[in-house]
């Protein structure tokens, strides 16, 4: 899909601790930009710092009170900025500045650092639950290059909540420029999302992608429909009703959706279907207006066994 493309570049700096989905949001948004037909690129200031300065730095690196620490590390976000900035001006369109930028003196440094060049949008990603912020941080500890050598899973961990409580000690919230805020989207129970100074039509489309994405695993089940009348007769193609059996599977299909995933903290279930040919074009209208119906055979399921799933 290519949408129209906007003169001025875009840069998403994101905002947030450690885990709270910074760089999965990043990700997410990338393919959905790619997708419209821009031009996007991740820029990740964690890459640059273990270039610049090895991947074993403990908690103490991170300190908001280690002069030496917040050089380093604001050397290397003035790099991985330049080297975004440089990439637009040879024609990239969305730059996405994937690092905490957790205080206002590193936010204004970047705002600073594209003034005549690209439009900045702070996404700020914040957590509250404390069961998914422990799920990320064990998945940064088994994933993450940071602890790649390290053989203790316990001293990593502990490190790493180390190091996110030194930037909880100095993190400053977005208030300044054009934001948006996603608040705890993960959850599963809806959360909520921020929007200031926000105009445009990219602006508006990732507005709209980020209130409509979903941040938490959910099920998808992929099924064809149940048997028809066709398959009944050993036809190929076709759009006949529903058999006896296929009726039966629909009820099944639909008990065991209701058994197996009304648990699931999930927004929706989706079931899709794989049909075996493609439908065949309507009929003709009739003389008078009047225009044929059937029931096609993959209208799988009725919303009456249902119970509020939703099916496509």
């Amino acid at each position: 899909m290519h949408e129209p493309k906007e003169d001025r570049r875009l840069a998403i700096v994101l905002v947030g601790l450690p885990a709270r989905g910074k760089t999965f949001t990043a990700a997410k948004l990338t393919r959905y930009l790619r997708w419209l037909g821009n031009e996007t690129k991740i820029f990740n200031v964690g890459k640059y710092r273990r270039l610049r300065h090895g991947s074993n730095q403990t908690a103490d690196f991170f300190r908001g009170d280690n002069p030496e620490g917040m050089e380093a590390r604001n050397e290397v976000a003035a790099l991985a900025m330049e080297d975004m900035l440089s990439w637009m001006q040879e024609g990239g369109q969305v730059g996405i500045f994937d690092a905490t930028n957790s205080s206002r003196q590193r936010r204004n440094m970047l705002m600073k650092m594209a003034e005549g060049i690209c439009k900045i949008i702070f996404l700020e990603t914040i957590c509250n639950d404390e069961r998914i912020i422990e799920r990320n941080v064990r998945l940064k500890i088994q994933k993450s290059p940071d602890y790649a050598e390290e053989t203790d899973f316990e001293a990593g961990q502990r490190d790493f909540k180390e190091r996110l409580a030194n930037y909880d000690k100095v993190y400053e919230p977005v208030e300044e420029g054009s934001y948006i805020k996603m608040i705890d989207m993960a959850s599963g129970n809806g959360g909520q999302i921020q929007v200031n100074n926000i105009s445009g039509y990219l602006p508006g489309r990732i507005v709209f992608f980020l209130v409509n994405t979903h941040l938490t695993p959910r099920p998808i089940l992929l099924t064809r429909h149940g048997e028809s009348q066709d398959n009944v007769r050993g036809r190929i193609g076709g759009d006949s009703v529903l058999s006896d059996l296929g009726n039966i599977y629909s009820k099944k299909l639909a008990n065991f959706v209701e058994k197996r995933l009304k648990s699931e903290r999930t927004a929706s279930v989706r079931i899709i279907l794989i049909p075996s040919s493609p439908p065949p074009p309507p009929p003709p209208p009739k003389r008078g207006g009047l225009t044929h119906t059937h029931t096609h055979s993959s209208s799988l399921i009725s919303h009456s066994v249902t119970n509020g799933f939703e099916f496509h």
